[in-house]
């Protein structure tokens, strides 16, 4: 575990990066399981790789807001660590796996709903069918998949960042040997398409718990527990009032991201919506490692907002922020340099042209909202960490729902615009969000936020 006092000699650079690079790997075996699913899917054709790819956008709909309210668990226990209050941390991972309880009991009651649900949207039958069938398995892992990061981000709070990074290793190798052998026949197995790729990210998401659960019983790289372990209804309520607008910031950010590509994307038609949905797909090789150091960063901000030292606190903002931007910047040369090329990867020989053309077209677009984005995941990052999570909440929803969506709408379906229409508005909303978030923290407002409350509020 790093400690919250630098040792000498090891710049604030090594510290990043030494927190960053099992985050960035965990993260990034997210990417790589969403591109392995929509590569090894593409050969049943563009229905259901369209079925899948945005079938996979849809189910983390229902991850993502419990998700994003552990997430929180993060910033608490960085700043009891960087307060030196170790013996409280046990507390919050208890308060975070509750979460993720109560959201695999509302994501079975979801799946029998999914069918009505699918059929008011603009898809085609076919892919509406495979849809289905994916959406049905995959919402069986929601709880594994909140506990992973209820887990993975309270041992990063505390400087152990390779936690995390285990289970998402675990949970990469096993969803891709799990398509391997269940998407099509090999070894004697019939070859289960969707369903066998749906089945695959769920049994990896158990897999990646376990390799999490099983240290954190022994209590692996964590402070020693205490002797009797009390939970107290004032923390729990610490962790709602914070955990909770992070989670709806995400939720609903997310949203109306989804319904932008149910509704707006869908409307240009399958070839649109395949192409878009692997454009979105080869951009989180991009996003996941910048949210990776976004989410790092954020560890020693949140470190040193713990001890009362804002101005170190703005000085890991900005080295995150450059590091981000740098790798970024990087990847949307080669996606402006080599649209067609990559899209290519995706396509099968009787692809059709239209898939390919589209598909350069919107990747070409993606690059110029990669160094907006890299201030964006960083400063929302390090907003997250001092506790200024309902801010961020209305600001998204604002930009989100008055904005993205009417703007989306009136040029898309109103206009008849086609995929430049789709794309400008992406770029507008990053661009929009990121200097939004920008100006909040030069505001410094994000100081007078008290997360933990004072020592003597704890026991």
């Amino acid at each position: 575990m790093l400690d919250p006092a630098a040792p000498a000699g090891v710049s604030a650079l090594h510290r990043l990066l030494q927190l960053a690079w099992p985050i960035v790997l965990a993260r990034a075996s997210q990417s790589v399981i969403g591109f392995c699913d929509a590569l090894m899917v593409a050969p049943l054709g563009e229905a259901p790789l369209a079925a899948v790819t945005t079938g996979a956008l849809n189910s983390f709909l229902v991850i993502i807001l419990p998700s994003g309210a552990v997430f929180i668990l993060q910033s608490f226990t960085a700043q009891l660590r960087g307060r030196g209050e170790l013996a409280a941390v046990w507390r919050y991972a208890w308060y975070g796996l509750s979460f993720a309880v109560v959201a695999e009991l509302l994501a079975l009651l979801v799946i029998p709903l999914v069918p009505l649900l699918l059929a008011q949207l603009q898809y085609d039958a076919m892919v509406r069918e495979h849809m289905a069938t994916y959406l049905a398995i995959r919402l069986l892992s929601v709880g594994p998949a909140v506990a992973i990061e209820a887990i993975g981000n309270w041992y990063g709070g505390l400087g152990n960042t390779r936690m995390a990074m285990l289970a998402g290793l675990t949970a990469m190798v096993a969803n891709v040997l799990g398509n391997y052998l269940l998407i099509e026949p090999r070894w004697g197995l019939p070859g289960y398409g969707v369903a066998g790729a749906a089945w695959a990210s769920s049994l990896s998401s158990c897999l990646g718990l376990l390799v999490l659960i099983v240290p954190f019983a022994r209590g692996w790289g964590a402070p020693p527990k205490p002797a009797r372990l009390q939970l107290y209804g004032r923390e729990l309520w610490r962790v709602l009032r914070f955990g909770v607008p992070n989670g709806v910031n995400w939720f609903l950010e997310f949203a109306a991201f989804i319904l932008f590509i149910n509704v707006m994307v869908a409307h240009l038609g399958t070839a649109a919506l395949a192409a878009f949905n692997v454009v979105i797909q080869l951009n989180s090789i991009a996003f996941m490692p910048a949210f990776g150091l976004g989410s790092a960063g954020a560890i020693l901000v949140g470190e040193s907002i713990g001890g009362r030292d804002y101005r170190a606190a703005r000085g890991f903002v900005r080295l995150t922020l450059g590091v981000a931007a740098a790798w970024m910047a990087s990847v949307g040369v080669l996606y402006f340099a080599l649209p067609g090329p990559l899209m290519r990867v995706f396509a099968q020989p009787d692809a059709s042209s239209q898939f390919l053309e589209l598909g350069a077209v919107m990747l070409t677009f993606s690059a110029f909202w990669q160094l907006f984005d890299a201030v964006g995941i960083t400063l929302s990052e390090s907003l997250r960490a001092a506790g200024d999570t309902t801010w961020c909440m209305l600001t998204r929803i604002v930009l989100a729902w008055l904005v993205f969506i009417p703007g989306a709408w009136f040029l898309v379906i109103q206009r008849g615009g086609g995929v430049y229409a789709v794309m400008t508005m992406m770029v507008v909303y990053i661009l929009l969000l990121s200097g939004a978030f920008a100006l909040r923290f030069l505001s410094g407002k994000w100081q007078d936020i008290d997360l933990i409350g004072e020592p003597e509020a704890l026991p």
